[in-house]
């Protein structure tokens, strides 16, 4: 008699931990990248009541509800956070937990610290690669990733400017169309901005040809030109309004600035007359002298004004002088066994004797997944099956009950018959 007792306890408490699983699904449907879990029951060892058949067997009950986590992809949705981060995928994200203990997460919901390091929503540090000149080793050792929020990013000196114009064919010599100037901005060692000037002359000697002339403001230097300028020339075109000579073969204008006012390097520009295809930059048609668009490769300098984590897992930094450059790179590990590691809160996984050795790597390699940026994973949870399994687990406790119920009016019955 007291056998039944003991198998209807073990339902009520399995059935009761069944609960519990469920109602921490539950709580958990709006969790960042929480995985549900699943309820496993297994029977005791049954007893044996005379005989040797299996026909013979009486079970003792069930054996305490176990929680399975089930690592399915939960869905993706975009988000405006520029440190979110999603595992579109196999694949975890390693953080730094206490003691510095690598800790497992699908969460992706990061943070920045006044100090410029990546972390999760409870504060652990997100591991990776710093980029070291713009590009990172995904071969080396992970560490804290740290962006640095007061790096300045040095000025580039201009190397290379062009213009696109077009010289009127109907220009006089010496007239007042016959002569055009367009400025182009050039950028020197230290970021300071000069403005030179471009001027094209009309020949007076040949019809298709035009002088130019590139100067600088006197302002500009230590000494000052005297009207000297930069460089000067000849364009020359054919009878279809293109450029001929130089020819596309030749080298560019070669524009030297030596003595800057500013105490910046002297510059060597190059004047690009002809675009990557071979086609001539400067053309002469019968339509009112023009620039349509002017280019140079200098940069200011400029400070990070923005970090946001791309596709891959590679944080890039935006410049205030318009730049960008990576600085960074999340790192993602494949486990192939994650149900047994174990949950140590704040969306945590720490492996455990039986958890395979993690692989660490870049996103996209080694059979791991792909970050995908500004965007998180959903919870697995689903709401209709969870309130499903509570009403199965409802009526299987009410079930159990109702065995020990009975089992205590036939000891009661047993007992009267003895009085």
């Amino acid at each position: 008699m007291f056998t039944v007792f003991n198998t209807a306890l073990s339902g009520l408490n399995a059935n009761s931990t069944a609960i519990d699983i469920v109602g921490n699904n539950l709580a958990n449907l709006n969790t960042t990248a929480y995985k549900a879990d699943t309820v496993e029951f297994q029977d005791l060892m049954s007893q044996q009541l005379g005989g040797s058949s299996a026909s013979s067997q009486v079970g003792l009950g069930v054996s305490s509800a176990e929680s399975v986590p089930q690592y399915t992809q939960g869905s993706i949705t975009q988000t405006t956070g520029s440190y979110d981060a999603a595992i579109q995928g196999n694949g975890f994200f390693v953080v730094s937990g206490p003691n510095n203990q690598l800790l497992y997460t699908r969460a992706g919901d990061f943070t920045l610290d006044p100090g410029g390091h990546l972390q999760t929503a409870s504060g652990q540090d997100v591991q990776g690669w710093n980029a070291v000149s713009g590009a990172v080793d995904p071969n080396s050792a992970v560490s804290n990733i740290v962006v640095p929020l007061n790096g300045v990013r040095p000025a580039t000196a201009t190397a290379n400017m062009s213009a696109t114009v077009n010289l009127d064919s109907l220009a006089t010599a010496g007239g007042t169309n016959g002569t055009y100037s367009t400025p182009i901005q050039v950028i020197d060692s230290q970021g300071g901005s000069h403005t030179l000037t471009v001027t094209f002359t009309k020949s007076a000697t040949a019809t298709n040809q035009w002088d130019y002339a590139v100067t600088i403001p006197d302002a500009d230097l230590t000494t000052p030109s005297g009207g000297t300028p930069l460089a000067s020339g000849t364009l020359t075109f054919d009878g279809n309004g293109r450029l001929a000579t130089p020819a596309a073969t030749d080298a560019p204008v070669s524009v030297k600035i030596a003595g800057l006012a500013d105490g910046a390097s002297d510059l060597s520009v190059n004047w690009n007359l002809y675009n990557s295809s071979g086609s001539g930059l400067v053309t002469q048609f019968a339509q009112t002298s023009g620039v349509s668009a002017t280019s140079q490769d200098g940069f200011q300098a400029g400070q990070i004004s923005k970090v946001t984590i791309s596709n891959g897992g590679l944080l890039v930094a935006t410049y205030s002088n318009g730049q960008s450059a990576t600085v960074g790179q999340i790192a993602l590990a494949s486990i192939e066994n994650p149900g047994s590691m174990l949950s140590v809160g704040n969306n945590n996984l720490q492996p455990t004797v039986d958890t395979s050795a993690p692989a660490i790597g870049a996103a996209g390699s080694g059979g791991r997944g792909q970050i995908v940026g500004q965007s998180l994973e959903a919870s697995t949870v689903d709401i209709a099956t969870e309130f499903a399994n509570l009403m199965s687990f409802q009526q299987s406790y009410q079930a159990n009950s109702r065995v020990l119920t009975t089992a205590n009016q036939m000891t009661q019955d047993l007992i009267g018959l003895i009085r």
